[in-house]
């Protein structure tokens, strides 16, 4: 596939995630140098040197701090991000989430702050591309 249409997080994974299904419900502190994907729950914080993928069906209770988030879920508490986060037009999070990139769909909800530690100028763009998650 062309690297041009494969401009998301969520397109370019490869490889198999971790995975908390839905249903399963996790206390503590995750680590790890993996994707992991949440279609449950989880209370606690993280530190992921890879992707963390949050699904529709996820939640997300306390401080999450990856590489990259992919956020379809609720979130209550910070996103700290090395590179990027994409947040889906069904998110809802309440906390300060902070990446040197952030993506932004029409119909997410964020109450908190949204602060970029790059230098490059925001860019606007339309999501066409149905919810896959």
């Amino acid at each position: 596939m062309n690297e041009s249409r494969r401009r998301r997080l969520r397109d370019r994974s490869s490889g198999t995630a971790t995975l908390i299904s839905e249903g399963c419900r996790v206390s503590g502190v995750l680590t790890g140098n993996c994707d992991f994907q949440v279609n449950g729950e989880v209370e606690g914080d993280c530190e992921i040197n890879s992707t963390l993928v949050l699904t529709k069906s996820g939640l997300w209770k306390g401080t999450i701090r990856a590489a990259n988030v992919i956020v379809s879920g609720h979130v209550e508490g910070d996103i700290i991000a090395s590179e990027s986060v994409e947040i889906t037009d069904t998110a809802r999070i309440a906390g300060t989430v902070s990446a040197e990139a952030i993506a932004v769909a029409e119909g997410a909800v964020v109450e908190g702050v949204m602060k970029t530690t790059s230098q490059s100028e925001p860019v606007e763009f339309i999501e066409k591309r149905q919810s896959e998650s």
